[in-house]
């Protein structure tokens, strides 16, 4: 087998880890939680204009796990996170676009279904908060442990939370 070979393999392979792991975890905090959370009626009297908000939520998040799985060779769990520092795609903008992306599609859940805007709004920010610290004390030491000065660098051009005017290139 060529190396070029032996990369796509790879790629494929994190490809279709990431389309299992991905809908799981989407289906637990979209589906599962605000169900559990929110009783049988939670997913009632839709309001569909928030499917707007919802629509731009997965837009910013699934290239994103695109970019993890595709150039990383990894998914966006913790157990199996990228091999190689995904700077590419959204992540040209903002360090954590996949966190965003999914917080956006949240709030946008909870103006879909009424039932569960308080709900989804408190779980939404419970959530923030435990990514918050999650990425300062887990996720950053990790990633300067194992990628070094690229990963400096790119924290130093790339802010954490708020995205750049300009792509990082």
């Amino acid at each position: 087998m060529t190396e070029s070979h032996i990369m796509l393999s790879r790629r494929v392979f994190a490809v279709v880890r990431a389309l299992i792991i991905a809908p799981l975890f989407i289906w637990l905090w979209t589906v599962f939680v605000p169900r559990w959370l929110g009783g049988p009626h939670a997913f009632e009297d839709p309001h569909p204009l928030g499917w707007i908000v919802v629509a731009a939520g997965t837009a910013i998040a699934l290239p994103c796990i695109w970019q993890f799985a595709w150039r990383g060779l990894g998914t966006p769990a913790p157990f199996d996170p990228p091999r190689r520092l995904v700077i590419s795609g959204p992540y040209r903008w903002v360090r954590n676009p996949m966190y965003l992306g999914f917080g956006v599609a949240l709030i946008g859940e909870a103006i879909v279904f009424p039932h569960i805007t308080r709900t989804m709004l408190i779980l939404t920010l419970i959530l923030w908060s435990a990514v918050s610290l999650f990425v300062v004390v887990y996720e950053e030491p990790t990633l300067r442990r194992l990628f070094g000065s690229d990963y400096e660098a790119y924290c130093r051009r790339v802010h954490r939370w708020i995205p750049r005017f300009r792509a990082f290139s």
